[in-house]
């Protein structure tokens, strides 16, 4: 029982962690909160239903299930490019509240059109495999799971990878960690914040699709949760920390499979909330944010 609530829950949580590295991922570079994050994720969940529902039976399963993959990903960062240049290039070194109020009216422009796209509130969601779960020493493996925590693994290695071992990496930590040194050195930041928001908006869409293979369906309100779960497991590991949010959403995911297991569904999200009160209680910086929050504390006291 133990190992089984501790597989679902990392395999829920290897989607979190996804979603959350995604929101850390525009945080660190903008100091900006992006509210239409998740209404982007549900856009390119309604390209990869309206793929599915247009295909019908014309394509094998698995051929389907990998181009509502493509879709999903492509549909999620075209969405992401469009709020980067609507919302954020305009206001770059201005105000970040009209910026997080901008990508708010955004999210609802966005979640108006995908209902355009698809008008019934639940529209079907390609599967690669059968949903049947395979049991092996007593635990029950479902497919969807083992896919999840493949793909996020292999996902988390290759970012591991461009980060420290790519200029691209280095000018984003750079970025991200002195904007005034990044000028100085020449970055062009314009480009790499253009650059890693296409990313967040990527990684977050592998992640949606993780999610959205699992339940089959997408509706509206996906956009609204994938928010609250990817900014969840941000809050969780600390702002701006990429190992944080990793953290972050494995251990959302665990204590959500626990609660679930222990009390019911119907806590299932009071219990989210009330692990980041928790923590933030504890540590206000997160998890793994305390160093740059003590940062910013420290220049407050300045002032």
């Amino acid at each position: 029982m133990i190992l089984q609530t501790l597989l679902d829950g990392l395999a829920a949580g290897a989607a979190y962690a996804l979603l959350g590295v995604g929101f850390t991922l525009m945080f660190g570079v903008m100091r900006r909160l992006n509210l239409s994050y998740g209404a982007t994720l549900m856009f390119g969940g309604y390209l990869g239903a309206l793929l599915a529902a247009r295909a019908g039976d014309s394509l094998p399963s698995g051929v389907l299930a990998l181009l509502g993959a493509v879709v999903t990903v492509a549909g999620a960062a075209i969405a992401g490019l469009y709020v980067e240049r609507l919302c954020f290039a305009p206001l770059r070194g201005r105000s970040g509240v009209a910026a997080m109020v901008s990508s708010f009216a955004v999210w609802m422009q966005i979640e108006a059109l995908a209902s355009l796209l698809q008008p019934r509130h639940t529209s079907p969601y390609p599967a690669p495999f059968d949903p049947a779960p395979l049991n092996i020493a007593g635990l029950s493996l479902r497919p969807e799971h083992l896919l999840t925590l493949a793909v996020a693994a292999l996902a988390a290695l290759a970012l591991h990878r461009l980060l420290t071992a790519s200029r691209f990496g280095l000018a984003l930590r750079t970025l991200s960690d002195s904007p005034a040194a990044a000028q100085a050195v020449g970055i062009d930041a314009r480009r790499i914040t253009l650059l890693a928001f296409l990313l967040a908006s990527a990684l977050g869409g592998l992640g949606a699709w993780l999610v959205l293979v699992a339940d089959q369906q997408v509706t509206p309100m996906f956009g609204m949760w994938s928010t609250a779960k990817g900014l969840i497991a941000m809050m969780l590991g600390g702002l701006g920390s990429i190992p944080g949010a990793v953290i972050g959403g494995l251990l959302l995911g665990v204590v959500e499979a626990t609660g679930q297991a222990l009390f019911g569904p119907q806590i299932r999200e009071l219990i989210a909330y009330g692990l980041l009160f928790l923590v933030l209680v504890a540590r206000p910086g997160g998890l793994l944010g305390r160093a740059a929050f003590d940062l910013d504390a420290a220049a407050r006291e300045r002032l």
